[in-house]
């Protein structure tokens, strides 16, 4: 997989990568975190399924989704955007739009930014977040008999897309979730008022898997889950059915749903909520070959190395 091979070699490159590995930075001599998401045309969006309004709701929201994960306030963001010379003024109005709007949701500034040419529309959006707890989030902080907890439902975001791409009739709860995910800042705020140690929070853009196979290799743990726990919608069962499709895959695969992956000990699990937190399995031990365990009825499926590549989001 071409995006982690790069990471690798950056790492190697830098004099300094310690800060490298998580979705966000945390600085500690200024106590902010900090975070970057970068939206492209054709790779990530398409003019053809989604308006300026949501690609700029969307392009701030996928950012403040690290900062949640990082249990982190959303405080500013700054906006670079590249854009062919044929853009219209009302794109870059409508843009913006979006962009103010979900920015006054989460009580977010706008502090600047750059513009310039290029061939395809680009955003990319730095955000910076407040620290509120004492303690931190990150993949590597995954302990044997952990909770594995997630916020929301999966699936949903990727058969919308799918849908809208292949032009099917598409659940409208579909295509919202795909144009329109809702970060979970506040569900990542509840977490920084009831932990009392480090813990993993990742958010899930690019697949559950994908989020789980990551924790498990930076915690080097082994991570099991049960399918059949993790919460879906009936609109992603009834269009699956509908289009001869397995809706399982949709939600391992899928990505872009944006919610939070979480692993915690018996005691911060006894404290949440579990009407907003779902439990859908557990950390198992660490071993020199961590691995991500699905169960599926009476069925495991084992995802290697050689499954996740093949099947995960390649950004190239």
């Amino acid at each position: 997989m071409k995006e982690l091979n790069f990471i690798e070699i950056i790492k190697n490159t830098l004099d300094f990568s310690s800060f490298l590995g998580d979705d966000c930075a945390f600085l500690e001599d200024l106590d902010i975190f900090v975070t970057q998401d970068t939206l492209v045309e054709d790779v990530h969006f398409s003019l053809y399924t989604i308006s300026p309004y949501m690609l700029g709701r969307k392009a701030v929201s996928v950012n403040l989704s690290d900062l949640a994960a990082a249990i982190s306030q959303p405080k500013y963001i700054s906006v670079s955007l590249s854009m062919p010379k044929t853009i219209k003024d009302s794109f870059v109005s409508e843009l913006y739009r979006g962009i103010n709007d979900v920015c006054k949701e989460y009580n977010v500034k706008v502090i600047g930014g750059d513009i310039t040419g290029s061939d395809k529309i680009v955003i990319s959006i730095c955000a910076i977040g407040k620290k509120v707890s004492l303690f931190n989030s990150s993949r590597s902080y995954a302990k044997k008999d952990d909770y594995i907890l997630v916020t929301g439902e999966f699936g949903s975001s990727s058969a919308g897309l799918y849908g809208l791409t292949n032009f099917l009739y598409t659940e409208q709860n579909l295509i919202n979730s795909h144009l329109n995910p809702t970060p979970r800042v506040n569900e990542g705020l509840k977490l920084s008022s009831i932990i009392d140690s480090n813990i993993t929070v990742m958010d899930c853009s690019d697949g559950l898997v994908d989020a789980l196979y990551k924790v498990s290799l930076a915690s080097k743990h082994s991570l099991k889950i049960d399918i059949n726990e993790v919460p879906v919608s009936n609109e992603l069962i009834e269009f699956s059915a509908r289009n001869n499709l397995d809706y399982k895959n949709f939600v391992k695969w899928g990505g872009e749903d944006y919610e939070l992956l979480i692993c915690v000990p018996e005691e911060t699990y006894s404290k949440l909520d579990l009407s907003i937190f779902k439990c859908i399995g557990r950390v198992q031990n660490k071993d020199n070959n961590p691995c991500v365990s699905i169960k599926d009825d009476k069925n495991i499926e084992k995802i290697t190395k050689e499954i996740f590549e093949s099947n995960s989001f390649n950004h190239f």
